[in-house]
């Protein structure tokens, strides 16, 4: 168990924030206007994200295990069939093929901590900041190097269980990660353009949407979803050590806050810096390796901002990779009897083995194609368009439908009034409606229907 409600509410808001909130939200509402697109996303956050993320968390607590027994748990105990408990493989899966991937582009931050803190950014250029990072994403060995580092940082929190390791971890990284974070945007307002930032991100300009608004609601409501770590077991793995007494729908509306929060503030600590030096808001994902480096390289204290910024980037990235292996490592240790040191070594090495061919199809296999994407493309596609919304669409599904409304609400500790009906609606038909939606236009339905 968490031994209080605040260890599990940094633990899982540390799930959430992850290199989604401040590398992905910014490039993301920088392709689609800003302002327009933050307030779609708050939406999307709060009609689609907070009820699936209650409901994760309610079926975790309510099962008390891994995400496989806890489904299989549960779908026996509503009388339902047990094969439910593939939404628990399904995390599982999808979760280890992202931590494969994202502790190669952990790496690539602990890389970008050291060319910042050395000074190569200084009074670099767009061919300059392109060709350091084809150099970096070029060099098998380095690459190796720093996901082996990073794993090795995973599996060292995971292996000491709850409360002396991931309870530990977070209750440091959680607090300095917000430290980071608002020096940066402190920074921001002293060396950027920050009106020009507030106003970007605040004042809704549907202008923008024209000719694209149907794919900036789809996207927006794809970043809701994947920035709270939904659908891979993690949420759930989390829930499942969370105390009866603890109120879940209180919880949720806190993380969900939390990670929104963090999201606006990377925007607040990027664009000023970005808008002040000419640079484009909307160069893609591209914006924190590319673009940055030449705005940190041409800022009064660039090198020791732009190390910090990076140092920022590992700690969101550490805080995610941590709930990433624990549904793993619980399992194994549920089922084949392993300890956890030894259950967390064994998954820590399976992810390392698969992130080397994932950091190799960006150079030595970058000619190796399968469905004509490289390794770490196709997991990144498999796991973000088909695996993480159908296992939303799934959790949906199962705890509006499957789940007896006496178990949710004495779960949720709620009666039957207007806020448990208002989540049972949006968990009934709103959330499995919209991430289905999602689902289908990543897996090319809507457009080839014409609707996308």
């Amino acid at each position: 168990m968490w031994s209080t409600r605040l260890a599990f509410i940094l633990a899982a808001s540390g799930s959430a924030v992850g290199l989604g909130n401040i590398w992905r939200f910014p490039y993301t509402a920088g392709e689609y206007g800003g302002g327009a697109f933050v307030l779609v996303y708050i939406l999307c956050v709060v009609l689609i994200g907070v009820p699936i993320m209650m409901a994760e968390i309610m079926l975790g607590r309510r099962g008390r295990r891994s995400p496989i027994n806890t489904m299989r748990a549960l779908a026996s105990a509503e009388g339902r069939a047990p094969a439910w408990q593939l939404l628990g493989w399904m995390g599982i899966v999808a979760g280890f093929l992202i931590l494969s991937f994202y502790s190669v582009i952990a790496g690539w931050t602990m890389g970008y901590i050291f060319r910042a803190a050395s000074g190569l950014f200084t009074e670099i250029d767009a061919t300059g900041a392109g060709e350091m990072f084809s150099g970096l994403i070029g060099d098998a060995e380095r690459l190796l190097a720093w996901h082996t580092i990073f794993m090795v940082m995973v599996v060292l929190v995971v292996a000491r269980g709850v409360a002396g390791g991931l309870e530990k971890a977070v209750r440091i990284l959680m607090p300095a990660l917000f430290v980071l974070l608002v020096v940066m945007v402190g920074y921001g307002m002293q060396a950027g353009d920050f009106d020009t930032a507030v106003a970007y991100l605040f004042e809704p300009d549907f202008a923008e949407f024209q000719g694209k608004a149907g794919e900036a609601i789809l996207s927006a409501m794809g970043q809701a979803f994947f920035s709270l770590s939904l659908g891979m077991g993690a949420i759930m793995i989390y829930g499942s050590y969370l105390k009866r007494d603890s109120s879940i729908a209180q919880n949720t509306m806190i993380i969900a806050g939390l990670d929104t929060l963090v999201a606006l503030l990377a925007g607040l600590a990027i664009f000023p810096i970005v808008f002040a030096h000419g640079l484009a808001p909307d160069s893609g994902p591209g914006l924190i390796f590319q673009t940055l480096p030449i705005a940190f390289g041409d800022m009064p204290g660039g090198s020791f901002f732009g190390a910090l910024f990076f140092v920022l980037l590992l700690f969101a990235a550490w805080t995610s990779a941590i709930s990433l292996l624990e549904p793993l490592v619980a399992w194994l240790v549920e089922n084949l009897s392993f300890s956890r040191v030894r259950a967390s070594v064994l998954g820590g090495l399976t992810v390392w083995l698969l992130g080397i061919a994932c950091l190799l199809s960006l150079n030595a296999w970058s000619e190796v194609k399968i469905f004509g994407k490289g390794f770490l493309d196709l997991f990144d596609f498999l796991t973000a368009n088909i695996l993480l919304p159908l296992g939303g669409v799934l959790i949906a599904i199962f705890a509006g439908w499957m789940l007896s409304r006496a178990s949710s609400s004495d779960e949720l500790q709620m009666d039957d009034g207007p806020a448990y009906r208002l989540w049972r609606l949006l968990i009934r038909y709103v959330a499995p409606i919209a991430v289905g939606i999602v689902l289908l236009n990543a897996v090319g339905v809507l457009g080839w229907i014409g609707l996308g």
